[in-house]
């Protein structure tokens, strides 16, 4: 194994290789739970539409969201229920090509953030009218420390009504199926493995960390496997 990171980020058709140690997702969400609750004024109970592709900028609003006790859709916003037509959501997150090639169907929110999920965090370019870029208004909160506050484990953790602790067992159950435990690295493919629940959630209830890989190179898979010191291969 080659990093301390608990995330590594690759996307095979860019070249990009990024990593955050534990100290620095933790900075990011911290930082996210900043902007949501002392720049959006949210708190507990609060909606938001995460529309994101696995990646590390996702898992740091991810995690922000909920420690900010917000409600999440972390689905796409058909499968969800969701429609631009129907009451706004209290913020949403939205990958910048998702509101290029879909913009009239991406749901409202009171307050509206775009990612580019450029390399190294760079900003957005050219942020379509009514968003704000994610990173740019992230600076002004990093290195922040929010106030805690207790998540109560009944109450939604995302808007089809499961809780907080049910998403916990069910991170910890497909951890357990997957074979990963304490001190595991494990690759993931982000063609197959969209869901928070196994790409990010069941590594960190287990111990593990992670390498995420887009656009996969199968001719790299190995050499990826050894330099990474991997342990356990989603697919």
């Amino acid at each position: 194994m080659t990093s301390g990171d608990l995330i590594t980020y690759y996307d095979d058709a860019t070249g990009e290789r990024f990593g955050l140690t534990a100290g620095e997702l933790g900075g990011w969400t911290s930082a996210t739970t900043a902007l949501l609750t002392e720049g959006c004024g949210l708190g507990p109970g609060d909606t938001a539409a995460v529309l994101l592709p696995p990646h590390w900028q996702t898992a740091a609003v991810l995690l922000g969201a909920w420690s900010a006790g917000l409600e999440l859709s972390i689905r796409d916003w058909a499968g969800a229920g969701l429609s631009p037509a129907g009451d706004p959501l209290d913020v949403t997150f939205v990958e910048h090509r998702r509101i290029g090639n879909w913009l009239d169907e991406v749901p409202t929110g009171r307050h509206q953030f775009v990612l580019g999920l450029a390399p190294h965090g760079a900003a957005t370019g050219d942020v379509p009218k009514g968003y704000r870029d994610y990173t740019t208004a992230l600076r002004p909160y990093l290195g922040a420390h929010p106030p805690r506050h207790e998540i109560d484990e009944l109450r939604p953790a995302v808007v089809d009504g499961t809780t907080y602790q049910e998403y916990a067992r069910t991170a910890a159950d497909v951890a357990e199926q997957h074979g990963i435990g304490p001190g595991d690295r494990v690759l993931v493919d982000t063609a197959l493995q969209e869901h928070p629940l196994i790409w990010l959630l069941a590594p960190l209830s287990a111990g593990a960390s992670i390498v995420l890989c887009a656009n996969l190179d199968a001719s790299r898979l190995e050499q990826r496997i050894d330099k990474e010191g991997v342990t356990v291969v989603l697919r």
